[in-house]
Formats: C-alpha cells, sequence, structure tokens
C-alpha cells in the first residue's frame, strides 16, 4: 500500500517539477541568447527600443 501512495504522489509531483525546471532553463537560454544578440548588433535601432523605459519621458538628443 504504501508504494502505491509513494508512486501516486511521484506522478503528481514528477510534471510539476519538470516544467519548473524548463522554465527556468529557458529563461537562462534567453538570457544568454539577448546578451549575445546585443552585442553583436550594438548600433541596433531595435537594441534601443528594446531598452526604452517609457517612463523615463523622451529621449534626449
Amino acid at each position: 500500500m504504501e508504494g502505491a501512495v509513494i508512486m501516486i504522489i511521484v506522478l503528481l509531483i514528477f510534471p510539476i517539477v519538470m516544467l519548473m525546471s524548463m522554465a527556468v532553463l529557458a529563461a537562462i537560454l534567453g538570457s544568454f541568447t539577448k546578451a549575445a544578440v546585443d552585442a553583436e548588433h550594438p548600433d541596433s535601432v531595435l537594441l534601443e527600443m528594446a531598452n526604452f523605459n517609457p517612463y523615463d519621458g523622451p529621449p534626449a538628443d
């Protein structure tokens, strides 16, 4: 009986742990990819738009 309870707990917890670990992996890969692309294209207008904070007001020229 204890084996069945342990198996049910494992089957309920495993998908949650797997999804959470994949979310962390996706965040790490996204961070490294963004840093690499930003370093490769430093004069891109898209980089300026991505780093723009609308609460700072209009950009100073």
